[in-house]
């Protein structure tokens, strides 16, 4: 059941509704644009490239030269990545990000738990994980674009 209050709120919403559109209209293409956006949220993941390098074809990073080289790429953002094996097993990875990367975020995932780990990656792109347990592993990025705004990148899952 409305009562008065109810259309004096309904008339209020609508000048503020009124008084937004005529001082900040919405874009023409807004529409179009979110949609593509949203349509294309997990397309730079589907078209990532992996490539791994290592001194042998058949050493991974669990490998017995205990070194890897991973480098991810979107077309926009590249990320190299030195994965290598300390005395105690677990793993050291240094990377290298061009672009403007302002953050990153190891994702690391086995069967038991996630844990998440952040590396500030300084002025020229690198940034180092130390100490990191075996198992499978993402990177986040997030990178500044030319026009200021933010965007995020998102590596393959890779094991360690």
């Amino acid at each position: 059941m409305r009562n008065d209050h109810d259309t004096v709120d309904d008339a209020l919403f609508a000048a503020l509704r009124g008084m937004w559109r005529a001082i900040d209209p919405m874009p023409d293409d807004l529409v179009d644009r979110m949609l593509a956006a949203v349509a294309m949220e997990d397309l730079s993941g589907e078209y990532e490239l992996l490539t791994l390098v290592s001194d042998s074809e058949s050493v991974g990073v669990r490998g017995e030269g205990g070194t890897a080289t991973l480098q991810f790429s979107d077309g926009t953002t590249s990320v190299l990545l030195h994965v290598s094996t300390g005395a105690s097993g677990r793993h050291r990875i240094d990377g290298w990000a061009d672009g403007s990367v302002i953050a990153v975020r190891m994702v690391h995932t086995d069967p038991a738990t996630t844990d998440e780990a952040t590396a500030d990656p300084g002025s020229h792109g690198r940034f180092v994980f130390d100490d990191v347990t075996p198992g499978v592993a993402c990177l986040r990025l997030v990178a500044r674009e030319s026009g200021g705004g933010l965007r995020e990148f998102r590596t393959p899952q890779f094991e360690v």
